[in-house]
């Protein structure tokens, strides 16, 4: 099992910053993508980012110039600096990862609450 703790989340002024974190542990194989998704109240679950083994990287539209996605191989951890923050990026954020041990797996943070407002 893979356990995934996020951490960085809160309330923040439009045009500010936040760093979200999640750090993987348990019974880890290997990891392929881990990624960030968001929901917004009487919203569907969409992808922000996400990032492979390789280092290459996907993003929303809305997100692209404002949000970089990296990781940390070593720590099993996946991060997302947000940037210039708008109200609409106002959801609940959960982190997803993706291990392969001869099928893939996948694991969803518990979510952490971001909150762009003045």
């Amino acid at each position: 099992q893979v356990q995934l703790v996020e951490s960085g989340g809160g309330l923040v002024q439009p045009g500010g910053s936040l760093r979200l974190s999640c750090a993987a542990s348990g019974t880890i194989s290997r990891i392929s993508v881990m990624g960030w998704y968001r929901q917004a109240p009487g919203k569907e679950r969409e992808l922000v980012a996400d990032i492979y083994s390789s280092g290459s990287t996907d993003y929303a539209g809305s997100v692209k110039g404002r949000f970089t996605i990296s990781r940390d191989n070593a720590k099993n951890t996946v991060y997302l600096q947000m940037n210039s923050l708008k109200p609409e990026d106002t959801a609940v954020y959960y982190c997803r990862v993706d291990t392969i041990n001869w099928k893939v797996y996948t694991y969803w943070g518990q979510g952490t609450q971001v909150t762009v407002s003045s």
